[in-house]
């Protein structure tokens, strides 16, 4: 093995090998294990919440195959409309073209190309994390067979009446031209006014109601003004009229109870055509919907004649001046509101009545309630059901057409008399329609919203429609592993689809991790500099190439300065190579229950650390084995540390696999961290020395040689699931010693370890664990007195019992050695012992008596000098506690560090006062 552990050598070589071999093919006769891939956008790039979400598949899926399931992890991309249609416009733009120059066939060539092109970006990115996906089925949401799928759920649906074409209300991008679904709407605060109107009675000019709005431009499309109806300052006008200014219409004055009467002046003005929830007050008091909006959010022929054709903006500025020469404008109120804005162009979304396909989603709901209610899906962990339940108990039929030309186009065709007609094909249509060649049929322009394929996607990657042997292997999947904001968008469709066309849940659990944010807990984003590639975690980039990547080909030119800073702030020195292993680590140990993960480089520099230590006990056990004897059969010749580490290491190996089953990767990775690093590396391995160094036993010697190599080999199978590259690298090295073939074979096709193979041992764990608090006592009373770790030390052992004098005489070589003692001496009951420094195991005391370790008046200065110091700085950290004015304004993230640094300088000051008492003690 190389000196020092190097990941960008072995990474991309063993992925290949793996790939190249086959190893990710689902096989064998085992039970089937299935995990469908979310897919990721076709035309995207690997974030840090792909990244993580995929480690925890991958990990998932790699315990099952190592478990003997025959387990697949379905690997494939979604065309992302809205997404991958504005990447193409963008290059279009840039050599001045147009799609509606170009036309639908040639723009859709344009689309395919560049698909082609860069599609398989993201594909790319996954083998980098090692991801072990089963590339040979790979599928996309518009290859030929999910096609047809999507074509058959339309027609089925729509023949039963699940599906129909209607005019309501939508989120209208005003850019892009399309209806956009409520996850592609980013709602903020923003600064923004509250205007306050008058609108006279229709039969008393001289009386009127002030109404409030933070949109004065609808008021041309208002058809009632609301009042709540126990407002006892309205009663008496409801159903009355009101003359609505700037048009020539009287509209009345209704009663609801969705009026709050403590807002404002407790009269809303209600627009149905152009708000959501005055659309459902439209429809309980049968108002009339009046779309004032052309696709461009400007004015449009419904409104007065000297408003039409001006952008909505434009339209609001010239309303509020008429109403104020009117004398109808009695104030503005400065006021924050929520803008909705799309997330693809940034342009404020318009509530917009418009023509769409929708699916009725209330009987599909009602099955996919009860699938959960019963516990045919279970959620991980259980709380999130209950999101689940409040939105599908309040569903809405869902709108599923969007005004794009890339995408799956609505298989719905339409005469000259306007008639619909739905079907597979045109010529399906006109064989049962019997619609001749003299009739014209063109087919509708709109194409479905891609959550509507993807709400198929976990049987029609299977083969759905045809009944297929994958179907009925895979089907229903295990376990779907997602983030919680689309709950409702992907798994709650998935759930309904899966039951309406599979007559079966699509998985039994849905496990809900959290959204990763930086280390301060904020959200990523290029604005604020703090955004994270996970390949930059891999391979490690210095600075200015991090600006130059982050700063070219924004969408805003203007933001450069801003990103530029916040990135040299963020990431003064860059960012070091960790590689692919140490950053899977990372997110296993950050995979908790939690809503939001904080990522902080100096985790993922730890587990960098880890994978080093991984390899030098390597290298040690190597070192240690190769050319020299094994035992064939260790048992009756195993020491005390052997009987240890290979009991310690099944229970480990009985931890991770519960971790594992009840979706803990946080606690399992735990577990592997703490068995490795803390009781193979640092403790088993350093108890091995006094016997290899001893010549005396060459049995004991094979039989702990062995025993490197058993644990080792069973460690890293146990290790591989979350880092499988640099197991199978130190497997394929080290498994021959423990008896393993790795000819034409591999980490990830052995076993997962059970604990059976390393039997519990009580009494050897009991024993350890004395050795270890012996051990951890010197070395406690080396570092409160500053005592060099090699100078050897003599102890006295005080008050000892029958077992501590056992275990003393049978296991002195290893606490001399590990200890570092040149003698141990048992104190005759009654005696006195010199001044000393003391630790307690039991009721025994360890005692190092001080006397000639140290100079006591320098020790005295420098832990004096080292109290003014620390005292000092907790004064500055009370201070600023104790400032009403920093806790009132500070993050409370940079608060509750300013309280840790505040306890951790106290127990410094604690532990300095108690080492002048020790030094007070040898005057």
């Amino acid at each position: 093995m190389d000196k020092t552990y190097q990941p960008a050598a072995i990474e991309r070589r063993w992925y290949e090998h793996w790939e190249q071999a086959g190893y990710f093919s689902a096989a064998g006769n085992g039970a089937p294990y299935c995990i469908m891939i979310p897919p990721p956008n076709v035309t995207g790039t690997l974030h840090m919440g792909h990244a993580f979400q995929d480690t925890i598949m991958d990990a998932l899926t790699r315990f099952h195959r190592m478990r003997g399931c025959r387990a697949l992890w379905q690997a494939g991309t979604d065309h992302a409309g809205i997404a991958t249609q504005m990447v193409v416009e963008r290059q279009l733009a840039a050599e001045g073209q147009s799609r509606l120059e170009l036309g639908r066939e040639a723009f859709l060539d344009k689309v395919w190309e560049w698909k082609e092109q860069s599609g398989n970006t993201i594909q790319q990115q996954l083998r980098r994390m090692g991801s072990s996906l089963d590339w040979s089925r790979e599928r996309f949401t518009m290859d030929e067979g999910l096609s047809k799928a999507v074509v058959e759920a339309f027609v089925r649906l729509h023949a039963e009446g699940l599906i129909y074409r209607g005019k309501r209300l939508v989120n209208w991008d005003p850019v892009l031209h399309t209806a956009v679904s409520d996850l592609e709407v980013l709602s903020a605060d923003e600064d923004g006014h509250m205007w306050h109107f008058r609108y006279p009675l229709a039969d008393d000019s001289s009386a009127h109601l002030v109404v409030a709005t933070t949109r004065p431009e609808t008021m041309l499309g208002d058809t009632a003004v609301a009042v709540h109806p126990d407002d006892s300052r309205y009663t008496h006008l409801i159903g009355k009229r009101v003359r609505l200014p700037l048009t020539d219409r009287d509209i009345p004055i209704i009663a609801d109870d969705y009026v709050d009467p403590e807002f404002g002046t407790g009269c809303v003005k209600i627009t149905p055509a152009h708000d959501f929830n005055d659309y459902d007050i439209g429809a309980r008091h049968d108002l009339p919907l009046i779309n004032i909006f052309t696709i461009d959010a400007a004015i449009n022929d419904n409104a007065p004649e000297q408003y039409q054709g001006l952008d909505r903006y434009a339209a609001r500025k010239q309303i509020v001046t008429d109403l104020d020469a009117a004398g109808l404008l009695e104030r503005i109120d400065d006021h924050k509101l929520v803008v909705p804005r799309g997330d693809r162009s940034g342009a404020v979304v318009e509530p917009f009545l418009t023509d769409q396909w929708f699916v009725r989603a209330e009987p599909l709901a009602k099955p996919a309630i009860e699938a959960v209610d019963s516990g045919r899906i279970r959620f991980i962990p259980e709380n999130w059901d209950k999101t689940y339940y409040e939105w599908m108990n309040n569903i809405q039929d869902w709108c599923i057409s969007r005004q794009l030309w890339w995408g799956h186009r609505i298989p719905a065709w339409y005469d000259d008399d306007a008639n619909v007609y739905v079907g597979h094909s045109e010529t399906e249509v006109r064989e049962q329609h019997n619609l001749g060649p003299d009739i014209s049929l063109r087919q509708d322009e709109d194409v479905l919203d891609t959550w509507f394929s993807s709400a198929l996607w976990p049987f029609s990657t299977l083969g759905w429609p045809e009944s297929t042997p994958e179907l009925k292997t895979f089907y229903p999947t295990s376990v779907l592993v997602t983030g919680f904001d689309i709950i409702f968008f992907w798994v709650a469709r998935m759930i309904m689809m899966g039951i309406k066309f599979m007559g079966d849940v699509p998985f039994r659990e849905v496990y809900i991790h959290g959204l990763i944010r930086d280390q301060d807990g904020q959200k990523m984003s290029k604005s604020k500099g703090n955004v994270l590639d996970p390949l930059d975690l891999i391979d490690g980039t210095d600075l200015e190439s991090l600006v130059t990547k982050r700063t070219t080909g924004l969408m805003q030119p203007q933001m450069k300065p801003k990103i530029e800073k916040a990135t040299r702030k963020h990431f003064p020195d860059g960012i070091p190579e960790f590689g692919t292993d140490a950053l899977r680590f990372t997110f296993g140990a950050l995979a908790s229950t939690g809503r939001d993960i904080r990522f902080d480089l100096q985790r993922i520099e730890g587990y960098r650390n880890f994978c080093n230590k991984l390899w030098n006990a390597a290298r040690y056990v190597l070192l240690n084995v190769e050319g020299k004897p094994l035992a064939d059969d260790a048992t009756g010749n195993l020491s005390l540390p052997d009987r240890w580490i290979r009991s310690r290491l099944g229970q480990t190996i009985r931890e991770v696999s519960e971790h594992f089953a009840h979706y803990r990767l946080d606690l399992a990775t735990k577990a592997l961290y703490e068995f490795t690093w803390n009781e193979y590396c640092d403790w088993y391995l350093e108890l091995t020395k006094p016997i290899l160094t001893d010549t005396g036993n060459e049995a004991e010697q094979a039989a702990t040689r062995a025993t490197l190599t058993t644990v080792l080999e069973g460690l890293l199978r146990c290790l591989h699931p979350i880092v499988p590259f640099i197991t199978e690298e130190i497997w394929q090295r080290t498994a021959p010693f423990a008896g393993k073939a790795t000819e034409d074979t591999s980490i990830m096709l052995q076993p997962f370890p059970e604990q059976a193979d390393f039997p519990v041992d009580d009494e050897a764990v009991a024993e350890l664990d004395w050795i270890r608090q012996f051990v951890l006592g010197i070395r406690q009373i080396r570092g409160e007195m500053d005592i060099a770790p090699g100078k050897p030390l003599s102890v006295f052992l005080q008050d000892t019992n029958d077992e501590d004098l056992h275990l003393l005489g049978v296991h002195e070589r290893y606490l001399t050695k590990l200890a570092r003692l040149e003698k141990i001496s048992v104190l005759p009951a009654g005696e006195e012992p010199p001044p000393s420094a003391t630790a307690l195991l039991g009721r025994m005391k360890i005692l190092v008596p001080m006397a000639g370790l140290i100079d006591v008046a320098a020790e005295r200065a420098r832990l004096t000098k080292n109290r003014g110091r620390v005292s000092n700085g907790l004064q500055r950290v009370e201070g600023k506690l104790a400032n009403e004015k920093f806790r009132a304004n500070a993050p409370a993230a940079v608060i509750e560090k300013e309280q840790q640094k505040c306890s951790a300088m106290q127990q410094e000051i604690s532990q300095i006062d108690e080492q002048l008492a020790r030094l007070d003690a040898l005057n």
